[in-house]
């Protein structure tokens, strides 16, 4: 018998071959060429007995698409399982993103589907959780699937969008559940919401273990699975790791993942691989186009509304040079921040090399692209010694290597975390690059006078920030002293309803050596 199973992760809402940064902006992504190659598959798979497709989490949010469907068009949301149901998924994963726009959301998104979603690891009586797995019989042989999401998802999301919610660690609940499902079924499929943790050649640790990962523990310690599909990490992966096939397909849509399996008549896999499918070539499907085409013509009028202007530039062309040196883009985000939440301390992120800043005319579609993330604000109280610790893991972000200046590897592999590098207003500082990391920060005043180690300082971050992620375990939940619970995109736009014109400032609080 042969087995296929297919699966996109970290659809993040583009549905359509478009990052939105301009109305005819045209990239090789999107759930609507991903069907296409679903498609395809299942029409060329005539020596197939079996194909499973899952739907491997963070759906429901991460593009202007979704953002529009949440604040904008409620009645958006249905389309979500109208699209699920056309492209024929079996099984749901919860993602992390799914619960940024609160539980009941979520349960509202997922409410008219017709496939389990499963979270074998999360704890909870929401309708939106069908139980942690299930088992296809299919000519005889008996097919386990089961469901997993990062339990790191409480130190990112707003405790109110997760009250009843518990997350525990995917590791430890399979070590229980997988030798279980032996016991009733055949072959175990794992389709977990995360990524590895470590080099999957070396073995390596490729990232700090927080736990946040748990893929490469998973398949050291777990026998019994023999199929993994991952995501959360946004990483294009193919590859059998200790006998197992795994696959992670990127993001947005840019790939399929597909594991194939074949298994004799004593039920035992005689062979298996994996291999992802790039959507470039592929048409989009054209039954979800006839679902999606209204809804995406009503976002692309409704980000080109102009909000307000620009004198000066505030345009990025070289995302390095702007966090080598600052930029105004960057300066106004802390400067909306900084309003928000009443201090004269922020920092903040520029997330990715896609973001291009500010036009002169500022439209919607500028305010949404460059802000891509769901974020609220916190205001937290650290020390002097604190905060120069956070600038010098901010420092790390740079390598100086042969009297050239780049991003340190430890930000760009396994995955890309420029947005794990902040830059601040409100403090002047200055960094040399010469020194060794964590012996970078040289100069750090507030109000003209030296900062003291155990001086006290309202800092605003974004809530992701807050609770210590990206590396940063000087900041935490527990310092926080008060909160904005809404949405920075809201806040931009609240503020140039404010100020309908704003002024391009080159910021001069920080510098560096090299």
């Amino acid at each position: 018998m042969k087995i296929k199973i297919l699966s996109t992760s970290d659809i993040h809402g583009y549905w359509y071959p478009t990052t939105y940064n301009r109305p005819d902006d045209y990239q090789p992504l999107g759930l609507l060429k991903a069907a296409s190659i679903i498609k395809q598959i299942r029409q060329n798979s005539e020596d197939t007995d079996l194909i499973l497709t899952i739907e491997n989490g963070d759906f429901i949010q991460g593009s202007p698409l979704t953002y529009y469907a949440a604040k904008v068009k409620p009645q958006a949301q249905k389309l979500y399982m109208q699209l699920t149901k056309q492209i024929g998924y079996d099984f749901g994963i919860l993602g992390n993103h799914e619960f940024n726009y609160g539980a009941s959301y979520l349960e509202n998104c997922e409410k008219d589907r017709n496939y389990p979603i499963l979270a074998a690891n999360i704890q909870t009586d929401s309708p939106a959780v069908d139980g942690a797995y299930r088992i296809i019989e299919h000519q005889g042989l008996k097919i386990a699937v089961v469901g997993f999401t990062t339990q790191f998802v409480p130190h990112w999301e707003d405790p109110r969008h997760i009250a009843g919610w518990r997350f525990n660690s995917v590791v430890a609940t399979a070590k229980k559940l997988i030798p279980q499902l032996q016991k009733q079924a055949d072959i175990i499929v794992v389709a977990y919401h995360g990524g590895f943790e470590r080099d999957l050649q070396t073995n390596e640790p490729t990232e700090t273990l927080t736990g946040e990962n748990e893929g490469s523990q998973l398949l050291q310690e777990v026998p019994g699975i023999d199929a993994l599909v991952t995501g959360h990490q946004h990483r294009a992966l193919a590859t059998t790791v200790h006998g197992i096939p795994i696959t992670q397909p990127g993001y947005q849509g840019r790939y399929v993942g597909e594991i194939d399996i074949e298994v004799n008549s004593q039920k035992q896999i005689i062979n298996q691989q994996a291999q992802l499918h790039e959507v470039e070539p592929a048409d989009l499907e054209p039954a979800l186009q006839h679902l999606a085409a209204p809804l995406q013509q009503e976002v692309q009028t409704w980000l080109d509304q102009i909000l307000g202007q620009v004198n000066g530039d505030m345009t990025i062309d070289n995302p390095l040079q702007a966090r080598l040196h600052h930029h105004p883009y960057l300066e106004f985000i802390n400067q909306v921040q900084m309003q928000a939440t009443n201090t004269d301390i922020a920092g903040t992120a520029l997330f990715n090399d896609n973001i291009r800043g500010f036009n002169h005319d500022v439209s919607l579609r500028n305010i949404l692209t460059s802000y891509p993330f769901a974020n609220t604000l916190a205001v937290e109280v650290i020390t002097g010694a604190e905060l120069k610790a956070a600038l010098e893991q901010a420092a790390s972000y740079f390598a100086f290597e042969e009297g050239q200046v780049q991003v340190a590897a430890t930000f760009l592999k396994p995955k890309v975390q420029h947005y794990n590098y902040d830059v601040y207003s409100g403090i002047d500082y200055e960094f040399d690059l010469r020194q060794p990391v964590d012996h970078r920060v040289v100069k750090l005043q507030y109000h003209g006078h030296e900062v003291q180690p155990q001086q006290e300082l309202e800092v605003t971050l974004n809530r992701y920030r807050a609770a210590g992620n990206g590396n940063y375990p000087m900041f935490s939940p527990e310092k926080i002293v008060r909160e904005v619970q809404i949405d920075m995109t809201e806040l931009i736009s609240d503020y140039f309803r404010q100020h309908p014109v704003i002024q391009a400032m080159q910021p001069t609080n920080f510098t560096v050596k090299y």
